[in-house]
């Protein structure tokens, strides 16, 4: 997952940073409002961090600019007032859910775990495609009942794989997906992790295959 954090505040942006890479997503940060607009214009980003009392252009407009454009990007706004009024414009403009300052960096990341499930239309926070169960919050691949060691990256993959078997996933979205604006991620990349993982499946005896799809990208079938 790909995460646009945009907060003014030194601390507390780098403290989201280390909280949301930490849990292996690829994370980018600004911080004001109209950085923000120009961040997703050309960007894809599944979800944003947004701070509501912002430089330049208030997050309510960021917001509200976001959902008039189509964006579809998840959101969670910050905001220092947790007054029902501030909540409900949030809300009202597009938002998919809120947290009051302060708060704990946990509550975030168990938000916008919710919010993804919610997004794919999963009501638990596991993966399956044949003999792999894939864990969304641990982020732990399983075959066999056997766990499988994955890297950061190599678990973002297997995410995105995993999301939607026999669907292709286009090589452009992987990119993106495991890329921030301080590790660009080439499709040279992409390529050699897709060997190492299908490298580590056929080692399980996993049963299902990663299929290279000339021009599009790749897709996961299953026996």
């Amino acid at each position: 997952m790909r995460i646009l954090v945009v907060e003014d505040d030194p601390a507390l942006r780098l403290g989201l940073c280390r909280t949301l890479q930490a849990e292996g997503w690829q994370v980018d940060a600004v911080t004001d409002g109209e950085y923000a607009l120009a961040a997703t214009a050309t960007t894809a980003y599944d979800a944003a961090v947004l701070d509501l009392g912002l430089p330049r252009r208030h997050g309510l407009q960021v917001l509200q600019h976001w959902r008039a454009q189509g964006q579809g990007l998840a959101v969670i706004i910050l905001t220092a007032s947790d007054g029902l009024q501030s909540r409900l414009s949030g809300l009202n403009a597009g938002a998919d859910d809120y947290l009051a300052k302060p708060f704990e960096p946990e509550e975030l990341v168990a938000r916008l775990r919710a919010i993804a499930r919610r997004r794919r239309g999963a009501s638990s926070n596991c993966l399956s495609a044949g003999a792999l169960q894939f864990n969304t919050d641990t982020r732990e691949l399983r075959c066999h009942d056997h766990r499988l060691p994955l890297s950061p990256r190599e678990a973002a993959l297997v995410q995105l794989l995993m999301a939607a078997p026999g669907t292709p996933v286009p090589k452009e979205r992987i990119i993106s997906a495991m890329s921030s604006w301080e590790t660009n991620f080439s499709a040279n990349a992409v390529e050699i992790y897709i060997l190492k993982l299908r490298r580590k499946l056929a080692a399980a005896q996993a049963g299902v295959n990663i299929v290279t799809l000339r021009g599009v990208g790749y897709v996961l079938e299953l026996p």
